[in-house]
């Protein structure tokens, strides 16, 4: 089975530009809207787009800040904010670098970033994680499952595969079935009926 290489920030930035970014759904996928009520206290989304589930949080009375490497899809965060009069902060910046945040989260949330890091890049992304979270503090993912058929779109991953990255200082608590929602009718983007397969997981930091 072949994918696609790692996305660039240029394929990436031209997906929002030309309103062909299969992920931005104009709302919170629906793994997390069932996981809500884990998710407390200060949050940060990693890899955050145009900001729907970092938005929806800080309604929910969380305290939110948002990542992303790209501008575009931070000032159009900052704008949906603004107009529902919510209070999150936007940040540009790699995601690899999160770490080098000095606030400590409770919980972070990830919808669809850890499944285009390589090998190298999941384990500096685990690392930043690490630095990130307090102990006890808990991870949401949600990926790309190896059990999508087909070859197109993102890197799927295992559920060894997650369990593998977490394996030292981390408790995984639950990998669970889920759904990946993307916009219909964009090229490249016909996945399984109901959204592509995927795994949601919930992993708590130990150490």
């Amino acid at each position: 089975m072949t994918h696609e290489p790692l996305p660039s920030a240029e394929r990436f930035a031209a997906s929002y530009a030309e309103s062909k970014a299969p992920w931005n759904i104009g709302r919170p996928q629906r793994a997390f809207l069932e996981a809500a009520g884990a998710i407390v206290g200060r949050v940060l989304d990693s890899g955050c787009g145009t900001g729907d589930l970092a938005i929806w949080l800080a309604e929910l009375g969380r305290t939110v800040t948002g990542v992303d490497f790209l501008p575009a899809p931070l000032e159009a965060a900052r704008r949906k904010a603004a107009d529902r009069g919510v209070t999150a902060t936007f940040l540009k910046m790699d995601a690899l670098a999160i770490g080098e945040i000095p606030e400590r989260f409770d919980a972070v949330t990830d919808c669809g970033l850890f499944h285009v890091f390589d090998e190298p890049g999941r384990q500096a992304y685990v690392a930043a994680l690490r630095t990130l979270l307090e102990p006890g503090a808990r991870l949401f993912v949600l990926c790309f499952a190896d059990t999508e058929p087909g070859g197109h779109g993102p890197r799927r991953v295992s559920e060894r595969e997650l369990r593998e990255a977490f394996r030292d200082g981390w408790e995984v608590e639950s990998i669970e079935p889920s759904r990946f929602e993307v916009v219909p009718g964009i090229p490249g983007a016909q996945f399984s009926p109901g959204g592509a397969q995927a795994w949601f997981a919930t992993i708590r930091r130990t150490a």
